[in-house]
């Protein structure tokens, strides 16, 4: 049986056959297009200072030149998200837009959904792909243009070299999280339709593979070797190490940090214990003399705020209250806070007529707009006439 890609496409835009009509889609000219594949592999993606996984090992994360992050911006604007994207399949979770229902409803499609489609499991087998992106080589991206998008082939060349770094995907460029996620396009379907034939559900949230069954003590030797089978013909290993099987005798089922021994995913009673602790820390040091006004105590509230936020996605009782605790310590603005307003300001003002349209324009008007929301509970009329100003040189970004 020959596996077949179950994306369904739609938009407007059809295959693009030239690279005169990628330009023009892009809105970019040749010339552009042309600079941008002359840059050697370093001058394309810059290395950022390393960072470290949970487990000791070192991420590798780059930084895209800006010509390639224009273009790469609006390849996933234009081409890869929006109503010019993909009728993304039930299976996939993570690093790709919600999805509209023929209803008009959106289906989200985060980690919460992915733990939902595994309620009422009782057997587990959970599967890692070992250096996902480094592994997405230059051949499957080409793939991906050429073959599930129907591009001409000197255009899914062109594609394939922009979007990739020494001949795989960086983690860190743009369209890297959409191409992954694409990767196994024409495979991973055939797949997901075997494994339903035996009851048992897929789902892959980017790199984490999760199978589960109703069945106590199910045997996945048949899902564990169709998936290993699929991930070697595209050149994906297996991460050995995070591969286990879990049953519901042993302990709580976990998928993605939540409990799924019920209808709907719940947060584990560990964890609303520390979220409510966290709360309370944050209230106990905002009472602290002048804390409150300091980049660190901001930090502290917003992972604090996040972690509130848990508890809505999961439809946990807690929220309100949490919440309405939390908002009552909010951080305040300090002197220092409206000096660097003023002065990005004004520097926003120097560099609008030849800096608007640049991605560094833009996240600093952005960020501005963000400390002015803080800004804005201690100084409300400084921050409405700095308002009035930033709306006369917003940033022309597409």
């Amino acid at each position: 049986m020959q596996p077949k890609p179950i994306y369904g496409l739609r938009g407007r835009l059809g295959p693009i056959l030239s690279v005169s009509r990628l330009c023009r889609v892009l809105a970019i000219t040749q010339d552009e297009l042309f600079q941008a594949l002359r840059l050697t592999d370093d001058v394309r993606f810059q290395p950022i200072p390393e960072k470290r996984k949970p487990d000791g090992t070192i991420r590798e994360i780059y930084n895209p030149h800006p010509l390639i992050r224009k273009i790469q911006r609006r390849l996933v604007t234009r081409l890869l998200s929006g109503s010019a994207a993909f009728q993304w399949p039930d299976h996939l979770y993570g690093s790709i837009p919600n999805v509209s229902s023929p209803d008009g409803e959106v289906q989200s499609k985060d980690y919460v959904a992915c733990a939902r489609r595994h309620c009422g499991a009782k057997s587990l087998l959970k599967l890692d792909i070992k250096n996902f992106f480094g592994n997405v080589h230059h051949d499957t991206v080409y793939r991906i243009f050429r073959e599930l998008l129907g591009y001409g082939s000197r255009v899914s060349k062109v594609l394939a070299c922009l979007c990739t770094h020494k001949g795989s995907l960086p983690q860190g460029g743009l369209t890297s999280s959409y191409l992954a996620m694409l990767s196994l396009h024409d495979l991973e379907g055939y797949v997901v339709e075997r494994l339903r034939l035996k009851s048992l559900v897929y789902t892959r949230y980017v790199d984490d593979i999760t199978i589960s069954s109703k069945v106590l003590n199910y045997d996945f030797g048949y899902a564990l070797k169709i998936v290993d089978n699929m991930l070697v013909e595209r050149g994906l290993p297996l991460n050995l190490k995070k591969n286990r099987i879990e049953r519901i005798s042993t302990s709580p089922l976990i998928v993605h940090g939540l409990r799924i021994a019920f209808d709907k995913p719940r947060l584990p009673a560990d964890e609303v214990g520390r979220i409510r602790a966290s709360v309370r820390y944050t209230e106990l040091i905002y009472l602290e003399a002048n804390f409150r006004f300091t980049s660190s105590y901001r930090k502290a509230f917003n992972r604090c705020l996040g972690r509130v936020n848990k508890l809505k996605r999961v439809g946990h009782s807690q929220h309100g209250v949490l919440l309405r605790r939390l908002l009552r310590v909010r951080p305040l603005a300090s002197k220092k806070d409206l000096i660097r307003a003023h002065a990005t300001a004004s520097r926003l003002a120097n560099e609008y007529g030849r800096y608007k349209e640049t991605y560094g324009y833009h996240r600093r008007f952005y960020l501005l707009q963000e400390r002015l929301n803080l800004i804005q509970r201690t100084y409300p009329k400084i921050a409405k006439s700095l308002r009035l100003k930033l709306n006369i040189i917003r940033p022309e970004f597409n």
